[in-house]
This record gives C-alpha cells, sequence and structure tokens, in this order.
C-alpha cells in the first residue's frame, strides 16, 4: 500500500534537505571529543539551528558566558550532562532534549508550573459510569445531554480512517462532538491532520511553515503555506458544531491540532491556553555521541501568528476546574463545553 505523507511532513523533508545542500557550501567547524568541545558543539548548534531564539529574547551569547566557564577537563559525564541540560533549559521549550546512554533531559517547566484541568478518571466515573467505547487509547460515548464526547490522548499514532468513519457513524444523530485533547503530548502530526481532515470541506489552508536558510538567528525562509485536504474515498466528514477542550498539557501536534481547528467556523475551543511547541522538532548528534533534538522550524496559524507560547481559547472560553467541584466529580471545563452547546451559555 502506498506510504501517505502529509504536506507538513514533506515539506519539512524538503526544508531539511534544502539545510543540508547549503550547509554543505561552506566549511564545517568540527570540534573535539572532550568536555569543552561537547559544549563548543551544542552551544554552536542551537545558535546556527534553534528557530526561536529571538522569538523568546533568549541571549544565547549571555548563556555561553554564563556556562562556559563551569567546563572543564576534569568533569565527569554526569556532571558535564547536569550542565548542558540546565544550558539548553535556558530555551524553556519542552521540545529540546540532551540524551545519553544514562539519562535524557527534558524542561518540566512549560507545564509544571499551571494547574493539571484534567482528571480522565471524573469523566470515566462519573460522567459515563465506565461505560463507554474504546479504541486503541481514544475511548468515546455519549454525554448524558445527547452529545457526542471522543477522548483523543495522544497523536502517536494515527486512529485510522475506518475508525473515525465508525465514531462519526455511531454519533451520527448527535447535534455536536466534544473532542477532549487535554493532557495530549503530541505526537504524529499526520495523525492530527487525519482527524482535522474530517471537519474542513475541500483543501483548506492550515498555516505555514520557514525554514532556517542560514546561520543567523534571523536567516528564515518566506512562509511556506500548509494545506489540509479532506480523505479520498468517500469517508464522513462533520459540519456540526465541535468543541475542542484543552489544557497547559496540550502540546506539539496537539497545539497544532488546536491551532488548525480553532479557525474552522463550526469550532469553539474551551478550556486553558495550550502548552504550544510549534516549533518542528530536529536531532543532531555531539562528538561524543550524545543526541540532542530542538526546534527547528517555526510554525504559524492561517493569520501568521507563532503559536510557540500556546493557542488560547475561543473568547470567553478561558475555563480551569474548579477543585472543589472536582471533588464531588465535577469537571468544569466539560460541564462549560456541555452548557455551551446546550445554550445554557452565550459567548
Amino acid at each position: 500500500m502506498e506510504m501517505k505523507k502529509s504536506f507538513l511532513q514533506s515539506t519539512l523533508t524538503a526544508f531539511f534537505l534544502m539545510t543540508v545542500l547549503l550547509t554543505g557550501c561552506h566549511p564545517i567547524e568540527e570540534y573535539e571529543n572532550n568536555n569543552v568541545g561537547n559544549f563548543e558543539a551544542l552551544w554552536a548548534v542551537i545558535d546556527q539551528h534553534y528557530c526561536f531564539l529571538d522569538e523568546k529574547g533568549v541571549d544565547w551569547d549571555a548563556v555561553y558566558e554564563k556556562y562556559k566557564p563551569q567546563v572543564n577537563s576534569t568533569l565527569g559525564r554526569q556532571n558535564l550532562f547536569i550542565i548542558l541540560a540546565d544550558m539548553l533549559d535556558e530555551l524553556k521549550d519542552g521540545h529540546v532534549n540532551l540524551s545519553a546512554p544514562f539519562e535524557t533531559s527534558y524542561y518540566r517547566k512549560w507545564w509544571s508550573d499551571y494547574p493539571q484541568n484534567f482528571d480522565q478518571r471524573i469523566i470515566e466515573q462519573y460522567y459515563f459510569n465506565f461505560d463507554y467505547r474504546s479504541v486503541g487509547s481514544v475511548f468515546y460515548g455519549w454525554l448524558p445531554q445527547g452529545i457526542g464526547y471522543i477522548r483523543y490522548p495522544s497523536f502517536s499514532a494515527s486512529l485510522g480512517a475506518g475508525n473515525i468513519d465508525y465514531i462519526l457513524s455511531y454519533f451520527s444523530k448527535a447535534p455536536a462532538l466534544i473532542i477532549d485533547i487535554r493532557d495530549n503530548g503530541g505526537g504524529e502530526v499526520l495523525a492530527a491532520d487525519d482527524l482535522i481532515g474530517r471537519f474542513i470541506s475541500g483543501r483548506t489552508l492550515a498555516g505555514y511553515i520557514c525554514h532556517k536558510t542560514g546561520p543567523g538567528h534571523n536567516d528564515f525562509s518566506d512562509p511556506n503555506p500548509i494545506y489540509i485536504d479532506t480523505p479520498k474515498g468517500g469517508h464522513l466528514l462533520w459540519n456540526k458544531p465541535v468543541v475542542v477542550l484543552t489544557n497547559r498539557s496540550t502540546f506539539s501536534a496537539a497545539n497544532y491540532f488546536t491551532m488548525v481547528m480553532k479557525n474552522l467556523p463550526q469550532v469553539t475551543v474551551i478550556g486553558a491556553t495550550t502548552g504550544g511547541g510549534c516549533g518542528m522538532p530536529f536531532s543532531s548528534e555531539l562528538p561524543n555521541g550524545w543526541g540532542v533534538r530542538f526546534s527547528a522550524c517555526p510554525v504559524y496559524d492561517v493569520n501568521g501568528v507563532c503559536t510557540e507560547f500556546g493557542v488560547e481559547p475561543s473568547e470567553g472560553c478561558q475555563v480551569d476546574m474548579d477543585p472543589v467541584a472536582a471533588f464531588y466529580g465535577h469537571d468544569t471545563i466539560l460541564d462549560f463545553a456541555v452548557d455551551y452547546l446546550t445554550g445554557k451559555v452565550s459567548l
């Protein structure tokens, strides 16, 4: 069977091939495989290829001056790892990781400093009495008000065209759908595109992507459009109202999903601002073999807005979970969505 690729994935592949070709026209500096050499290599690859240094106001030269004195030949590999990981944390980016055989760094404060705003047990127990359907990691069912509810916890794999057809058919008599992507940390953009394709009519502009054209912090291409198509072959589409539920732990491909869905006319986003992560990640390697992953290509919404810092809910739809209500089995974000769709709340 022919492999399907999204426009975004194909474009990104072409961008990196172009970057390699452009880099091949210039001498590539080599670094020694020692503590100082690995520090210099990591600092340089971020300096030349990370895409949000100016967007975030990061003075990467000042970061160099802060951490370089901490690196010397007597450091053990664990201590070197800690210093390099701390330097990467200055970027405040959940897409940035340093990977060694003994540890992988991860910046958590993009979500850990915010309310969680989600408890799956509350929904399973108090809204469905554990009576729901599931396929893979996705579960779905009818809310008491006759609204369809779909819980999509990860885009790590596509749900599949047939499964999406089945779920939409199951809810064919529902007046509206709620798609809950709270705590969805991302995954494959293609999986997000497969679902988005059911809520559009024909080829639709999803946003824009740029790529690095040189080592300077502002060396970027012009924005290139990203398009999503409806699936071929007569698959089911949905043109009735949709609510997307988000929290701060909605990240990366789920942030992208929110970005695109929010700009569709029948979609309302309810909950908290997403965690962002709109830079398409790229991987490199230090002289000692440690891997580094970072945001390389910025993605923008249809209005040219960067969503690295998150996608805000629709106007009037910023809602947090009430801890007291949650104690008694109420999800105030989900309740607000139901009230909105049944006309009890007007925006």
